[in-house]
């Protein structure tokens, strides 16, 4: 998963949500430096990754990115899932895109001493150019892959990628929300994080 996912993921913990937005960029033991539910979010982060990877549905849709993008896939289907997050925001939390975003800024600046290094370099960008709400537009999704590009080892084909996407839009999102019902269930469940969703009114169910 990226960035907004892990966030939302990480329920109502100002420490947690720190911890899981920094997971990949803490390796080993050494989250054991950090506050005890900052390494809690660490070890939250890694196992979404896991559960993630495991999924079936997931698997479904590294498989429609392969011919494009080879075993960097499982990167380009998580920016896709923050889009689908991002897309359908309102099914999924309380608070608005943008409360939580400016929110989670918040959290991230009050706690900047302890961030990783490369963390502090790039989380100016991230809250300039409000990454985390952009993800909503799929026609800001080509420009987070270009970048990904330039600055990792991910393949450049963000056109191709845009092209699939747009072709099984659908697909994508319905395997999307299939699979993320299912994650978040199982972080409420194995972790004990409480996330604040929209109650489902009755006649939803109808």
């Amino acid at each position: 998963m990226n960035y907004l996912a892990h966030l939302y993921l990480s329920g109502e913990s100002d420490e947690i949500k720190l911890g899981n937005f920094i997971g990949d960029f803490v390796k080993g033991n050494k989250y054991l430096q950090y506050p005890e539910q900052v390494a809690y979010g660490i070890k939250l982060h890694r196992s979404i990754d896991f559960f993630t990877d495991q999924h079936k549905d997931v698997k479904e849709c590294i498989a429609l990115l392969k011919p494009g993008y080879g075993r960097y896939s499982g990167i380009v289907a998580d920016v896709f899932f923050d889009h689908f997050l991002a897309a359908n925001w309102t099914e999924y939390s309380v608070y608005t895109l943008r409360q939580f975003s400016k929110y989670s800024h918040a959290v991230f600046l009050s706690n900047f001493l302890i961030l990783p290094f490369r963390v502090k370099q790039f989380l100016p960008f991230l809250i300039q150019h409000k990454r985390l709400e952009s993800y909503a537009h799929r026609e800001n999704l080509a420009h987070v892959l270009d970048i990904m590009s330039r600055r990792t080892s991910l393949p450049q084909n963000s056109e191709w990628a845009m092209h699939i996407l747009n072709q099984e839009y659908y697909q994508f999102d319905s395997l999307f929300k299939s699979f993320f019902a299912d994650l978040i269930e199982y972080v409420e469940s194995d972790f004990s994080v409480r996330i604040s969703k929209p109650e489902v009114r009755k006649n939803d169910c109808l």
